[in-house]
């Protein structure tokens, strides 16, 4: 690192400090270069103009480069101390390893960070914000850091709130179907290199001949994820749970405010390249209806109701992949109680899933300038 001695954690100033020629705040995206930056520079040129400089900060070797955002060429510069000078809110995209090291650098010199890493999701002193949500909580950050929550959490989160809001959430079973490009681009070549071997062939059709045909190369997933369901993401947690699962239970606790709230997760792999799908079954306070449940989905910020299964009409990976909302049907009330609901719901998790969702809570950030 570059600068003298590590800034400690002192809290920014309330205020964003709007330090920009223009009157407007500076935003750094940090990790520009990657996927999910650049799915940050994508939205943040598509929303309403609220920043003065955009500066755009990756590692060393990505120096140098010049990306398109606000429809304007801008040189990415390395990561440094000095990167942030000037800057009021940075999104952070970056390794968990990076990041850890390196926000309370940016949050030391008064930048409000928006982490999209999983290192200071839990921690009690940061804020996981949902907007749609919990936009109130973005204010409230002693460390000077706001948190985004993990990609499957954010597929389902807005949905399920909106319905917490009206019902009250008393527990919940969730399946978690995951596109392997929550694995990064190497979830993404893994898929497309095993569709190629196993494109024309009549593999998947005898026991173990898909894992003979693929051999060594299963990427990041412990299985073949072609032709193939594969039900594990993430690391070995207790009892046999995997870090992917108990992300789900503990930032679903966190954001609706339910540190008790009983949560049963199962993460599955599945040959999608992006977007995230889950189906839920969720246990209310009191008695549900489903005509209620759909008017409140139909008109739930960042929600599309997309539900006659009648009519061949039902969310699917390949409807809800690169738009911004959860897509959600299969809208039914449990057999066999009346307080709980099943769904199906469906999120880019580039999008809603980790950049918009930054995106939005540094506009509420932003915002605070106004």
């Amino acid at each position: 690192m570059s600068g003298t001695g590590h800034p400690g954690w002192a809290a920014p100033a309330p205020q964003v400090r709007a330090a920009d020629r223009t009157g407007r705040p500076v935003l750094a995206v940090v990790g520009a270069t990657g996927a999910v930056g650049s799915v940050v520079l994508q939205i943040v040129s598509q929303h309403a103009d609220v920043w003065g400089e955009v500066r755009l900060i990756a590692s060393s070797r990505s120096a140098g480069r010049k990306l398109t955002v606000r429809g304007e060429e801008t040189e990415v510069v390395a990561l440094t101390e000095d990167a942030f000078d000037g800057v009021d809110v940075a999104v952070f995209d970056l390794p968990d390893e990076v990041t850890a090291p390196w926000v309370p650098v940016a949050a030391g010199r008064g930048v409000v960070v928006i982490d999209n890493s999983g290192a200071f999701r839990m921690d009690p002193d940061v804020p996981l914000v949902v907007p749609e949500v919990n936009p109130h909580a973005a204010r409230l950050r002693p460390r000077g850091i706001v948190a985004n929550p993990n990609c499957t959490t954010l597929s389902m989160i807005v949905a399920l709130g909106a319905l917490h809001a009206e019902f009250g959430l008393r527990d919940l079973v969730a399946t978690a179907f995951q596109a392997v490009s929550g694995a990064g681009r190497a979830g993404v070549e893994t898929l497309r290199r095993q569709l190629s071997a196993v494109a024309g062939t009549e593999l998947g059709t005898h026991p173990g001949d898909l894992r003979r045909a693929v051999g060594e190369d299963t990427g990041p997933f412990l299985e073949p994820v072609a032709l193939n369901v594969v039900p594990w993401a993430g690391s070995p947690r207790e009892d046999g749970w995997s870090s992917e699962e108990m992300k789900v239970r503990d930032e679903t606790r966190k954001i609706l405010g339910l540190p008790r709230l009983p949560v049963a997760v199962t993460c599955v792999r599945v040959p999608v390249v992006t977007t995230h799908s889950l189906t839920l079954h969720a246990r209310f306070e009191d008695e549900v209806t489903v005509e209620r449940a759909r008017e409140i989905l139909d008109t739930a910020p960042g929600v599309v109701l997309f539900d006659n299964p009648a009519a061949g009409e039902f969310p699917t990976p390949a409807d809800a992949v690169g738009t911004d909302p959860a897509w959600v049907g299969r809208v039914r009330r449990a057999l066999d109680d009346p307080t709980a609901l099943e769904l199906f719901v469906c999120g880019d998790n580039l999008r809603k899933g980790a950049a918009l969702n930054a995106v939005q809570i540094a506009e509420l950030v932003a915002a605070e300038t106004g």
